[in-house]
């Protein structure tokens, strides 16, 4: 059985589309053992609460560095034996130290079709603020494995998403929620609980079945 730790900053609605997916028994061989927060007014600590999973919270700013704060970080996730970190709107940077440290162990969900929209700066609305002002006719999520590079690691999934001519970047973050990551996010999740992913050299993601 894997433990997953999910890391969280503010709502939590895809967390909450994973401990819905453990609650149908839709995730194989993992349970979320943990929610990390960034902030301790996040609704997703309530969320955790409500589902009976331990929540806690992490600040940056209670630390004199970002890398001090990778470091506490990692040694609290090593010490509740997580073998599986899923990234759920988690707005702190880790860095590259704490990426190595979990190597093809970190999921994240993002709201756009990498490589589009994605990388430094395109976060939470403002990926979907830049897709409307493109004028893209379809967008989506994407699901990967994280490296030191924003959005760079390895794609798991990918799931496209209609843009509709009224959209405003709040109508089409709901979508993209509903109609992709909270879809794809615990697939991927199950998937790497069964020992179902790999990646290649090249990074490259396979899916066994």
């Amino acid at each position: 059985m894997v433990n997953i730790a999910v890391l969280v900053s503010g709502g939590g609605t895809n967390l909450q589309a994973i401990l819905d997916a453990q609650a149908r028994g839709d995730i194989h061989n993992g349970r979320v053992s943990v929610v990390v927060s960034s902030n301790d007014k996040a609704y997703a600590l309530e969320r955790a609460k409500q589902a009976g999973v331990p929540g806690v919270v992490r600040r940056k700013k209670d630390y004199a560095s970002g890398a001090e704060y990778c470091r506490a970080l990692a040694q609290f996730l090593q010490e509740q034996d997580i073998g599986l970190i899923v990234l759920a709107g988690f707005m702190t940077v880790l860095d590259e130290e704490f990426c190595k440290n979990f190597e093809n162990r970190i999921i994240n969900v993002h709201p756009s079709l990498i490589p589009s929209f994605c990388g430094d700066g395109f976060y939470g609305l403002h990926v979907h603020e830049a897709a409307l002002e493109k004028g893209v006719k379809v967008t989506g999520a994407t699901v990967h494995f994280v490296n030191a590079i924003t959005d760079g690691g390895p794609i798991i999934a990918q799931k496209a998403v209609a843009v509709e001519p009224d959209d405003t970047p709040e109508i089409l973050q709901k979508r993209v929620m509903a109609q992709a990551e909270h879809i794809l996010l615990p697939r991927a999740v199950s998937l790497f609980c069964e020992g179902k992913l790999s990646v290649s050299d090249s990074g490259i993601v396979s899916i066994s079945e």
